[in-house]
């Protein structure tokens, strides 16, 4: 497929069906390619297309499966709207350290491929506005997804979720204690983590 240059074309690389959920459309919205009149298209929307099935299929499928409907915040990136967002500080990393990230269809520079989306479970966010801990949710990602990267933010407990074909299984965080809660090495990385989820579904 080629980069949509009409709107049909457009439409078409929209109904593309990621998953049994999700279509290629529900990740092409960005705020700051609609605040400056940005097209925030993939220039390979084949590899788009591969990576977002995987992001959807590994991980926001059985997400939405256990939590209910998930919320997307941000996901797909073209390398004009992320370097814009990067410029102007609207908290995005730069082109090269996105590529496999959020902007799907490069790969970084290890060739490695990937796909990045931030969301919103609106099930943990009325527990996390009640007090409960963003941990919880992270454990429970852990030890039931194949994910790579987790980075929690403190406003609704949003969080970026990352697939790529070599998973990093690293989880960090803006809300407290922020920085990093496992990686591979760390003590906490290995073993069941259920006793830190207990009435998760």
């Amino acid at each position: 497929m080629r980069k949509p240059k009409s709107v049909k074309a457009l439409e078409d690389l929209g109904r593309v069906r990621l998953s049994p959920s999700f279509f290629m459309r529900d990740f092409l919205y960005s705020e700051i390619a609609a605040m400056h009149g940005l097209l925030n298209l993939p220039e390979n929307p084949d590899l788009a297309i591969a990576v977002g099935k995987k992001l959807c299929t590994e991980l926001l499928e059985p997400l939405q499966q256990t939590f209910g409907r998930i919320a997307v915040r941000s996901a797909y990136r073209s390398l004009e709207v992320n370097a814009l967002g990067n410029s102007l500080k609207l908290n995005c990393a730069s082109n090269e350290s996105n590529f496999a990230a959020h902007i799907w269809d490069r790969p970084d520079t290890s060739g490695i491929t990937g796909a990045t989306a931030c969301i919103v479970i609106p099930w943990f966010a009325d527990r996390y506005e009640g007090g409960a801990d963003w941990r919880s949710l992270a454990w429970w990602i852990h030890d039931h997804l194949q994910y790579s990267n987790l980075m929690f933010f403190p406003r609704l407990a949003a969080f970026n979720i990352r697939w790529c074909e070599c998973p990093e299984r690293v989880i960090e965080s803006f809300v407290k204690p922020r920085g990093c809660l496992t990686r591979p090495g760390m003590l906490n990385h290995d073993g069941s983590h259920a006793a830190e989820y207990s009435g998760f579904p």
